[in-house]
């Protein structure tokens, strides 16, 4: 799907600059891409991960993606103006530049009072003045798999996603708080709890027709 796009968008190039008189990628049928399938933490691990020995912006950079859903680019830009500490919100600079509020769970916010109210979090000597993306990924990995915990910080957020939706919070909701422009993008973060399947089998019982008394 992506060699598609690339070679779709470079000949519809080539015959506005007229350098081509047709574009051969029309006659290729679009690639199908596969269904996402979300890959959260499970909850039996983020115990081990949060028990883990490590440092304290590691801690911090683990709960920003895990209690407020943010992306590793967020991560490492937030600063201690983003925090609202009074009413206990962060605000945070997603995709295409669009600044949101996002509410901070008590554990958030109780970390929040240890970092720097003004600054970046996370400041770097690099001429962005705030550690990198891949950086927040690479120490998040790293502290993952000295826990024995499988997944990557994006991990984080599917379970961000996934646990507020086992918890009862609607679609909608957990839209707004993930900062996705479509729903059916949220419905790929989001994965129906072993408990929730097991609950819907349980309730199947075929012997409860034998039980029936005849008409």
């Amino acid at each position: 799907a992506t060699y598609h796009s690339t070679l779709s968008a470079w000949f519809s190039w080539l015959v506005k600059m007229e350098y081509r008189t047709d574009n051969p990628i029309m006659k290729v049928g679009r690639p199908r891409v596969p269904v996402g399938v979300p890959h959260p933490v499970a909850d039996a691990h983020m115990p081990a991960l949060l028990t883990t020995r490590m440092h304290r912006s590691t801690r911090v950079m683990i709960l920003l993606c895990a209690l407020a859903g943010l992306r590793v680019h967020e991560v490492a830009k937030i600063r201690g103006e983003d925090v609202d500490l009074v009413v206990g919100e962060i605000a945070v600079t997603g995709k295409g530049g669009v600044r949101r509020l996002l509410p901070m769970p008590p554990d958030l916010h109780e970390v929040a009072h240890l970092m720097p109210r003004r600054g970046f979090w996370f400041p770097s000597k690099s001429t962005l003045g705030h550690v990198r993306s891949q950086s927040v990924s690479t120490v998040i990995s790293e502290a993952m798999r000295r826990a024995g915990v499988p997944g990557t910080a994006h991990s984080l957020r599917h379970w961000y996603a996934t646990t507020l939706v086992d918890e009862g919070t609607d679609l909608r909701t957990v839209q707004e708080l993930l900062r996705h422009a479509s729903l059916q993008t949220t419905q790929i973060y989001t994965r129906v709890s072993d408990h929730q399947r097991r609950a819907a089998v349980d309730k199947l019982d075929v012997m409860r027709a034998l039980r029936q008394p005849a008409a």
